[in-house]
């Protein structure tokens, strides 16, 4: 069956996206939720227990609390207030912690540390997924059991000031807020005043209960400039003083015999090496607790912080306050916070935690009973029953006390494995919908890469065995096989997946959809490959063989597809890209040196076919050109090599070795701004030669001046110097510089969409529409150009230059296949994806680049900058692929005209 290719194209677009969707889908684990439709309430509480008499009431002890401020610094560090320079950044917290009543944890954070899921995890006590992580963008109102809900249900009166995430999660349960949007990262200053100043109004009042604050200017800080920044330490300076003045008027406010306050100082996430945060590298997990109380007793000295995890702040303060626990939380009580209560007190604390966390390990684990956890919590249930019993009769003997405080340990132990058990539900992935979602792309990858010669062929159709794949025995066998696999699985899967709770209909279409793609894919080998056998002295394996670089190409793509089913390679991508670029440029070595030294004979007889044989002036200059061309296209393959090398130095990625220093680095340090400005203005120039060859002279001139406005945005922000520039002088956000800079790449693209449209559709000329393409192209490069950071210039000059080498010495002079360029190209784009400093962790997506230009938060071109700058190494290298087989048709086309 004759397919166009476009329509072909098309088909493995849909079903590739349903494919991955459906892996997706069993990727990301279904969150640990509570079966009760209802959020907790203080009539729900268990009991007290006893052992052999009626069960207590359903008390909670009295609050330890009588107001609690919040104060969120996002993207805090647990080393910006526990480290070595903790004393320099935050003198006034360092002191609180060394010497003040209080107590001091590390708390860590679970991947993606992002804004919203840490703001779900503090309010909820639950471990949101990667999901959260899109719906960042734009958050929904929380609908589940949140300690923000219950406090306003208990009539606890809310202020709220700081990001507006708050505001959407939480719409209605603030008696008064001031939100401001967290995502024009640009702004680090007005950001944070906007929140301070409300404070001194506050804190004079007395009609709140608790106060959350939310400042932004260390996560913006960190998102320029990265967090060992000038400008680190006087925002540091800048909060401590905030919290020495919320401090201040706790105490000067504390009146005898009332409860007393909490102050809560905290992050919800950290920061990684180059300043930006939604991975797990410990920078970014590790966060500072900091919790100041009179009711605390005073520390006599610093000591090593204790390690807990951020969704223990849940259960501690809706305890704290006099409040049920969320439903969801899979925190534990900081006993710490509770040493100074009674001890019946803090035993029944930890009985209520318990209970809820029982509760939610019997609606997530089907085998609850048999969990260690649960088993605990039942023994330190009954035992503390009998000390109850004993302490209700009036025992007050020290055998009482060493027994209550062994009911206190069993229940520590219990939290802790019950809490653990929960958190590692997050990590049981839904493997029968992975597996069946990698078999549909996998099947289509080969398709594509099977028929891709034939898409790209001047007839461009593929010829789809269809109906003889439809109508053949192992399709059937297939179908049936894979029908008593799906019901195999579903019948003894002890946990339920996903493909098993899809209906019959379309478990049947998927079924057949992947026996009929297996059976299309024997056909289209055994067609293709070299594999059938000749009838008649023909092949009836079709004209196309394969060659070395054939089998390299093709193991390759195939072999990295593998490589992706363990995270390691996943973490690590990128060493896999470097090795297959790496071995692609020997073997294109290898085929440029047998074209120049073993065919040589071959070359003089093309010679004597185009050389005159009168006159000896143009062969001899025509061997010249034929010397020069031979010795630049064997110094290709290696210059490539000594380029990707470099490259590789410049941006460290990945997981392992991300925190090592790298030559980005180098250059961004203030002592060597000189040098970067001088590679900068190098790499721009030569930008500019390697991209104006193909223009008109209008869009030559318009990219020089955007160039040149490139330059001067670098300057503007500080980034590079102009020779009589001041180092002293005050940066600015650049705004003018880069808005110029879009008027002349909106000016370039609107030239070659222009062009490109009249060949369409005025002339058919194939001239114009490959100067049309070009010009588009050369826009993209100067849009790319703005958004990189300066030191990643080299990236996009590097990309160019190898790209015209490639083009001019190895595509064309070897005589390369559509299929073979095509797949070269992709992996070239996957590879400078890696050399920009990305990985496959979102923390090295700079969201900065979104507001380059732009004087507030707008969410179109802030994503669309962002996606762009992100995936410039991929974009850059497609568009070049579209370029280049365009300009070989054309040139194609002239040939046959002068055959003719």
């Amino acid at each position: 069956m004759k397919v166009r290719s476009s329509i072909f194209a098309s088909f493995i677009l849909v079903f590739e996206v349903l494919g991955v969707a459906l892996f997706l889908r069993g990727f990301f684990p279904v969150p640990v939720k509570s079966a009760l439709p209802s959020k907790s309430r203080l009539s729900d509480l268990p009991a007290e227990p006893q052992t052999g008499g009626s069960p207590n009431s359903t008390r909670l002890p009295q609050p330890l609390f009588s107001r609690v401020v919040v104060m969120l610094v996002d993207a805090l560090r647990e080393d910006f207030v526990f480290g070595a320079s903790g004393h320099l950044y935050m003198p006034y917290t360092r002191h609180l912690v060394d010497r003040g009543s209080s107590h001091s944890f590390v708390a860590k954070a679970r991947p993606p540390t992002v804004t919203m899921p840490r703001i779900k995890a503090l309010t909820t006590g639950s471990i949101p997924g990667f999901i959260d992580v899109v719906m960042n963008l734009n958050s929904p109102a929380l609908l589940e059991d949140n300690l923000i809900w219950q406090a306003n249900t208990a009539g606890k009166r809310i202020i709220f000031y700081g990001d507006d995430t708050w505001v959407r999660l939480f719409p209605k349960h603030f008696m008064e807020y001031d939100g401001t949007t967290s995502f024009f990262v640009s702004d680090y200053t007005e950001v944070d005043n906007n929140v301070t100043r409300h404070l001194d109004r506050t804190l004079k009042r007395d009609d709140w209960d608790v106060l959350i604050l939310h400042y932004l200017g260390l996560d913006h800080i960190g998102h320029i400039s990265g967090p060992h920044s000038s400008l680190i330490q006087p925002k540091l300076l800048e909060m401590d003083d905030v919290l020495k003045k919320i401090h201040s008027s706790l105490v000067s406010k504390e009146a005898e015999g009332s409860l007393p306050y909490l102050l809560v100082l905290c992050g919800d996430h950290g920061m990684s090496e180059t300043g930006s945060h939604g991975g797990s590298s410990e920078p970014e997990i590790s966060t500072p607790l900091v919790l100041i109380s009179p009711a605390f007793r005073r520390k006599g000295g610093m000591k090593k912080p204790e390690v807990v995890e951020q969704v223990d702040l849940t259960p501690t303060l809706a305890l704290g306050l006099g409040l049920p626990i969320s439903q969801n939380s899979v925190g534990r009580v900081i006993p710490g916070v509770f040493e100074e209560s009674s001890l019946r007190d803090q035993l029944r604390f930890l009985h209520l935690n318990g209970h809820q966390l029982s509760c939610l390990l019997k609606d997530s684990i089907p085998d609850y009973e048999k969990d260690a956890g649960f088993e605990q919590f039942r023994v330190a249930e009954k035992a503390h029953g009998n000390w109850m019993k004993l302490y209700l009769e009036g025992n007050a003997s020290e055998v009482l006390m060493n027994m209550g405080k062994k009911v206190l340990k069993q229940y520590l132990e219990a939290l802790a494995a019950m809490s653990s058990a929960l958190s590692k539900q997050l990590g049981k992935y839904d493997m029968y919908s992975m597996i069946a979602g990698m078999v549909f792309v996998f099947q289509l990858l080969l398709v594509l890469v099977l028929a891709m010669p034939e898409a790209l062929s001047g007839s461009a159709a593929v010829d789809l065995p269809v109906l003889s794949s439809l109508f053949s025995l192992p399709f059937y066998l297939l179908c049936l096989l894979l029908a008593s696999v799906h019901v195999l699985v579903c019948t003894s899967a002890e946990s339920s997946c996903y493909f098993c709770s899809l209906s019959w209909g379309l478990v049947f279409a998927a079924v057949a959809f992947s026996s009929a793609m297996f059976c299309i894919l024997i056909s289209l080998a055994t067609r293709r490959l070299p594999l059938a056998p000749k009838i008649h002295g023909k092949n009836t394996g079709g004209d196309w063989s394969l060659s070395e670089l054939d089998v390299l190409l093709l193991a390759g793509t195939i072999g990295h597809t593998l490589s992706l089913a363990a995270s390691s390679f996943v973490e690590e991508e990128h060493q896999t890209w470097y090795f297959l670029l790496n071995t692609l440029c020997l073997a294109v070595f290898q085929d440029v040196c047998r074209k120049y030294f073993r065919e040589q004979r071959g070359f003089g007889e093309e010679e004597e076919l185009f050389l005159p044989s009168k006159d000896s002036h143009p062969s001899s200059h025509h061997k010249s050109e034929v010397s020069s061309e031979k010795w630049l296209a064997l110094a290709t393959p290696p210059f490539t090599l000594v380029c990707c090398r470099l490259l590789r130095s410049l941006n460290q990625t990945g997981v392992q070795w991300a925190h090592l220093p790298d030559v980005g680095h180098w250059l961004n340090s203030s002592d060597h701004k000189t040098v970067l400005s001088l590679l900068s203005a190098f790499c721009l120039v030569l930008i500019y030669l390697l991209v104006q060859r193909r223009c008109s002279l209008v869009s030559k001139f318009a990219l020089a001046l955007g160039l040149l406005g490139v330059y001067s945005y670098r300057a503007a922000v500080g980034n590079v110097l102009f020779p009589w520039q001041q180092s002293t002088r005050t940066t600015s956000k650049g705004t003018v510089e880069a808005r110029f800079v879009y008027v002349f790449v909106l000016g370039i693209l609107f030239t070659g969409t222009k062009g490109l449209l009249r060949s369409q559709i005025l002339t058919a000329d194939a001239k114009l529409k490959s100067r049309g393409l070009w010009e588009i192209y050369s826009g993209l490069v100067l849009l790319v150009s703005l958004l990189f950071r300066a030191h990643n210039l080299p990236v996009l000059c590097c990309c160019l230059l190898i790209q015209t080498l490639m083009a001019q010495f190895i595509w064309k002079k070897l005589h390369y296949d559509a299929a073979q360029t095509t797949i070269m190209h992709y992996w070239f784009g996957q590879a400078f994806f890696y050399f920009q400093g990305n990985s496959n962790n979102i923390a090295t997506v700079d969201i900065s680049v979104g507001f380059v230009g732009l004087e507030s938060y707008i969410e179109a071109p802030a994503i669309v900058l962002t996606s762009l700058s992100t995936y410039a190494g991929p974009l850059l290298w497609a568009c070049h692929l579209v370029c280049y087989l365009s300009s070989e048709r054309e040139r194609s086309a002239d040939k046959m005209l002068l055959v003719c």
